[in-house]
C-alpha cells in the first residue's frame, strides 16, 4: 500500500508539475497584460479625470465622486461575477481571472506612487490610453484569461455566439460613458468614447493577429509532390479532399492546407517551379484551433 501511495503520488506531482511548466506562457502574458493595463489606467486615465471601462469605469466614478480607492471597487465588483463565471466558464479560465483581478488591484496601488503625467493634448492622452491598454487586455485574452468585470459575461458571449470582445465592450461601455457625463462633464466623456474606441480596434487585433493563418486550397497535376512538400518540408498538415471539375467532369484532388503567412512565399515558390499552370485559392482563417496552431485549453 505505502509503495502504491507513493506512486500515485509521485505521478500527482509529475501531473502538476507539467500542468505548470504548460501555463508559464499564460502567467506571462498574463502579467505583462495587467501592468500595461494598469500603467495605462494611473498615467492617462486618473490624471486627466477620463471615463473608463466596465467595473473599471463604475470604480473610477467611485473615485471621482467619494474618493474611494478603484482598487476596492474592482475586487468587490469581481468577486461576485467571479462567482457567477465560475458557473458558466471553465475552472482554468475563472482562476487565471481570479489572478489577474488581484494583480491588477495591487499594481493599481503600487503605481500610484508614479509621478502623474501632465499631458497638455488630452486627445493624445485618450489615444495612448486606449493603445496601452487595448494591447494589454489582448495579451490577457489571449492566454485565457480575462480583465475581469464585464469581460467575464464578455467571454460567455464569445464562446456561445462568437461575438468579438471588442464590440461587446463598445456596446457595454457606451451605457458607462453616458452616465460617466453627469460626472466628469461632456469633453472628457467625448475623450473617453474615443479611447473606447482605440481599445476595442486594438483589443480585437491583437486577440486575432496572432491566430491568423492562410487557408489554402490546391488544384494541382503533382498533388502527392506538393502534399509531400508541405508535410516535410513545411512541417505542417494537409487533407487531400476528391473533387470532380465542373466543366470536364475530370476527378481531381484538392489539397487544403492552413499556413502561417510567411510559409505562402515558400509555398508559392515551389509551385510556380513545379507546376505552374497550378490553380491556387488563398483565404485569411482569422483563428485556427488544433494541434500546431492555437490550443484548445486556451478557450
Amino acid at each position: 500500500m505505502k509503495g502504491v501511495s507513493r506512486l500515485a503520488i509521485k505521478k500527482s506531482l509529475i501531473r502538476l508539475f507539467l500542468a505548470i511548466k504548460g501555463e508559464w506562457q499564460a502567467f506571462t502574458a498574463v502579467t505583462v497584460g495587467n501592468i500595461l493595463m494598469a500603467l495605462g489606467f494611473v498615467i492617462f486615465v486618473l490624471p486627466n479625470r477620463f471615463p473608463d471601462l466596465g467595473v473599471s469605469g463604475i470604480a473610477v466614478l467611485s473615485n471621482y465622486v467619494w474618493g474611494i480607492s478603484p482598487a476596492w471597487g474592482i475586487l468587490i465588483a469581481n468577486a461576485a461575477l467571479m462567482a457567477w463565471g465560475w458557473r458558466e466558464l471553465s475552472p482554468r479560465f475563472v482562476i487565471w481571472t481570479a489572478y489577474s483581478v488581484v494583480l491588477f488591484s495591487l499594481l493599481l496601488k503600487v503605481f500610484e506612487v508614479i509621478p502623474l503625467l501632465d499631458l497638455e493634448d488630452k486627445f493624445m492622452a485618450a489615444v495612448l490610453s486606449g493603445v496601452i491598454k487595448g494591447f494589454g487586455a489582448g495579451l490577457i485574452f489571449r492566454a485565457g484569461s480575462s480583465t475581469g468585470g464585464m469581460d467575464i459575461p464578455g467571454m460567455a458571449l464569445r464562446k456561445r455566439y462568437g461575438i468579438e470582445m471588442g464590440q461587446f465592450s463598445i456596446y457595454y461601455n457606451t451605457v458607462i460613458l453616458a452616465l460617466s457625463a453627469f460626472v466628469v462633464g461632456i469633453q472628457s466623456s467625448i475623450y473617453g468614447v474615443v479611447g473606447l474606441y482605440i481599445y476595442g480596434i486594438v483589443l480585437d487585433n491583437t486577440t486575432r493577429s496572432f491566430d491568423r493563418r492562410k487557408q489554402v486550397f490546391i488544384i494541382t497535376s503533382q498533388p502527392y509532390d506538393v502534399s509531400s512538400f508541405i508535410t516535410k518540408d513545411l512541417h505542417r498538415g494537409v487533407t487531400l479532399l476528391r473533387g470532380e471539375g465542373g466543366f470536364s467532369g475530370q476527378e481531381r484532388i484538392v489539397l487544403l492546407a492552413l499556413l502561417e503567412p510567411r510559409q505562402m512565399v515558400t509555398l508559392k515558390r515551389f509551385l510556380g517551379e513545379k507546376d505552374p499552370n497550378a490553380f491556387m485559392s488563398i483565404s485569411d482563417a482569422s483563428e485556427v484551433l488544433g494541434k500546431g496552431f492555437k490550443s484548445w485549453k486556451a478557450l
